[in-house]
């Protein structure tokens, strides 16, 4: 099976896109996405107990967006074993600032979404200043990938995850939202908190850069000719 680079427009495919996201979350044993269970209150009935500092909201709130929020997370900073203590404190967040949230209870993904970023960004930065951010080798990726995929696919999503930490922060976590994650533009620029002509710029900037990367590296050049019409 071969997963290949567009070079001609500059981003992932949806090969890569299927292996980077889900077949890694698979493969850690998170979920994708948690179906909402039917006793659970509907959007406005959760936003207002949320508001109303109701017993069970905080909990509630959890169960429905959780998994969101450590895919977000696990989009931008790959396999940290610190994205459940992350997503922990995403919802700290959430639920100290509930008040600032305006609008219906749609704006509740797109607020988590937001803190998810600010915190993944701010993690990203600690981990620079104190020297712990290292790339992740292709042999420290969960050993269940290795049983659904071959040896080159292992070893070409760890080139591509350390092509990724090395972009800047913000182009990087841009890059995540909406080529790993698929988001629209306005998500992203949304969750950037930045408008959408810089969001644009910002995507543009990434896209080169990785680009000029990944042509550096011997094995994601062969897959970037691959994947050129």
């Amino acid at each position: 099976m071969r997963y290949g680079l567009s070079a001609s427009r500059g981003r992932l495919n949806l090969a890569v896109r299927s292996a980077l996201t889900g077949s890694i979350l698979a493969a850690a044993g998170r979920p994708v996405d948690a179906p909402v269970a039917a006793a659970q209150p509907t959007g406005d009935e959760l936003l207002a107990r949320l508001r109303s500092c109701e017993p069970g909201a905080v909990a509630a709130l959890f169960d429905r967006y959780n998994a969101h929020v450590e895919r977000v997370l696990t989009r931008i900073l790959g396999l940290d074993p610190e994205v459940p203590d992350l997503a922990q404190e995403v919802f700290l967040q959430a639920i100290r600032g509930i008040d600032r949230v305006r609008g219906d209870a749609g704006v509740l993904r797109s607020w988590l979404t937001t803190i998810a970023a600010y915190t993944a960004r701010h993690h990203i930065r600690r981990r620079a200043s104190r020297q712990w951010l290292r790339p992740t080798a292709p042999q420290e990726l969960p050993e269940q990938i290795a049983s659904t995929a071959g040896p080159d696919v292992v070893e070409a999503l760890g080139r591509v995850r350390r092509l990724l930490e090395r972009l800047p922060v913000d182009e990087r976590i841009a890059f995540a939202l909406r080529f790993l994650d698929g988001m629209e533009l306005t998500e992203v620029a949304g969750a950037c908190e930045v408008s959408l002509a810089t969001i644009k710029r910002r995507l543009q900037k990434a896209r080169e850069r990785f680009e000029r990367l990944a042509a550096q590296d011997p094995i994601l050049r062969g897959w970037q000719a691959e994947g050129s019409p």
